[in-house]
């Protein structure tokens, strides 16, 4: 089973202030991370998606992987009710991935215009010691586990390898 954790900031800087902590953790094998990225939602609201290859190495998804993801989870809760069907569509599609419609909607609300977030897909962690040292950074957390059979399925929708 995998976790994807998103840590939040209100600030652009603070997913990036984060990262040191997690090569960190990484070093001391308190965390195995299948991979990350980083966003930051600008003032205006757009959204700049960047893959973390200085936390897990070139290729290890690709940024196909995040960028479709990260563009549903910003966009779906944004269409509202103008396109309420697809919608329905594509959060129904998402949810058989293990990632449900609260989460989608607490992404999307937790980062706000000027926020960071740092999306991590763990495939494996010491959850009490690795959140105690990433305790500092006051983010907010918002989490999903998915079962390996999600997270490949996840992977094949969005075009990344195993």
């Amino acid at each position: 089973m995998s976790d994807l954790i998103v840590f939040a900031f209100p600030s652009e800087t603070g997913a990036s202030e984060m990262d040191e902590t997690i090569h960190q953790l990484k070093k001391e094998e308190l965390m195995v991370l299948a991979d990350a990225a980083t966003v930051v939602r600008k003032p205006d609201g757009k959204i700049k998606v960047k893959q973390a290859t200085n936390l897990v190495g070139a290729g290890a998804v690709g940024g196909a992987f995040w960028g479709m993801l990260i563009g549903f989870l910003f966009w779906v809760p944004w269409l509202g009710l103008a396109i309420g069907a697809v919608t329905g569509a594509i959060t129904g599609k998402l949810s058989d991935y293990g990632i449900n419609d609260d989460f989608i909607k607490e992404v999307g609300e937790t980062i706000q215009p000027g926020g960071s977030a740092l999306f991590l897909l763990i495939s494996k962690w010491t959850e009490d010691k690795s959140l105690e040292k990433l305790n500092k950074f006051n983010a907010t957390i918002v989490r999903t586990s998915l079962s390996k059979e999600e997270e490949l399925k996840l992977k094949a929708a969005f075009g990344a390898g195993d």
